[in-house]
């Protein structure tokens, strides 16, 4: 018998700094629509530690008890074709909690180990033709974790866009045509000094951040004493922050609850629309982005309104990556572009909301 040691995880509460890194992480545990965030930075910034921080405090969620898939009893479009199989209207799906999967892709997985494949023993000892679920399986309702994702095949990179973008993952392999739900939260660490993503996988991922090495000394101090307390002791270093991970896990909870509640206005629409016109940023993806995002914004912080900062704090996310063809280049110009573009926006929405005030008198 094989015992399974579970070895304490940095907390992702004493993480210090990196205010950007934390809150794109939050806010796609929050709604996963948003699609996933991709962490640029130097090595030594904590890109691992924070993934697998954020791990352990989502939420538990519901699946069905025994599926493959983990499929949510809660959501019935997303249900894998077992699951979705005929029964009594007085035999609901047995369900159970479980903690939310953390899968670590690795860099050499090949494609059939991602998706899937067909079981070659089963079909040469029991004559049958049977599908091996993949990572794409275990990882649905999770959180799919791609540590330098710029080294990984680029096929690879876009089935796993395919899959977080569809929810769903779609096989064929020898006859056999197989379908599952595959939602997850997709999260790409890459350092680009061993190279760069293309700019169309670029744009597939929702949000983007760049982190670099704090730049003062207090920073600098607070994460050596920290790192140093959880090697001395892991288990009472996790004790220590046990009360930050669980207020972290509630308001995670809370804002799920709350995000199907926020409003989003026409003139929010017309804000975003501006931003990305005045930073000539290509397609609809960026917009609709800024929106999912800023709405999960608003109930991250316990409002059923969006605001101008709720927009730009998504745009600061979700629009860094998709400016130019060559990302990353000349930052300090597109952080000045990205604030110009977000004054101008800020305007439009307060002449708009103030003419919808306007309206509202006459009407009354």
């Amino acid at each position: 018998m094989t015992t399974v040691v579970s070895r304490p995880v940095y907390p992702f509460s004493a993480l210090v700094g990196q205010d950007h890194l934390k809150q794109a992480l939050l806010l796609n545990a929050v709604n996963p629509r948003i699609g996933g965030v991709l962490i640029r930075g130097e090595k030594g910034t904590a890109k691992s530690t924070a993934v697998r921080g954020l791990a352990r405090i989502l939420p538990p969620i519901p699946v069905v008890k025994g599926c493959p898939y983990n499929c949510s009893p809660d959501y019935p479009a997303g249900l894998c074709a077992v699951c979705s199989g005929p029964r009594a209207p007085d035999d609901p799906l047995p369900r159970s909690m479980q903690p939310t999967r953390l899968v670590e892709l690795p860099v050499s997985a090949s494609e059939d180990r991602v998706v899937g494949s067909l079981d070659l023993e089963h079909a040469i000892t029991e004559g049958q033709r049977r599908f091996e679920p993949g990572l794409l399986a275990q990882v649905n309702h999770g959180l799919l974790y791609v540590d330098e994702v710029n080294l990984l095949d680029d096929h690879l990179v876009d089935l796993l866009l395919d899959a977080a973008a569809m929810g769903v993952n779609t096989v064929e392999r020898e006859g056999i045509s197989i379908s599952h739900p595959a939602r997850f939260i997709l999260v790409g660490t890459m350092n680009p000094e061993e190279g760069e993503l293309r700019p169309q996988l670029l744009d597939r991922f929702g949000l983007a951040v760049e982190i670099r090495g704090l730049p003062d000394v207090a920073s600098r101090v607070a994460v050596m004493e920290r790192r140093m307390a959880f090697e001395a002791d892991p288990e009472g270093f996790v004790a220590q922050w046990h009360a930050e991970e669980q207020a972290l896990s509630r308001r995670i909870a809370t804002a799920q609850a709350l995000l199907p509640q926020v409003r989003i206005e026409k003139p929010h629409m017309a804000a975003v629309a501006t931003l990305s016109l005045e930073l000539g940023v290509d397609g609809h993806r960026a917009d609709l982005t800024i929106l999912e995002t800023a709405r999960t914004h608003a109930a991250w912080e316990g409002r059923t309104t969006l605001t101008p900062e709720d927009i730009h704090h998504a745009a600061d996310l979700a629009l860094f990556h998709r400016m130019r063809r060559h990302p990353f280049v000349d930052v300090g110009d597109q952080r000045d572009a990205i604030k110009a573009a977000m004054e101008q926006s800020r305007r439009l929405l307060q002449d708009l909301a103030g003419e919808q005030d306007a309206q509202e008198k006459k009407i009354i």
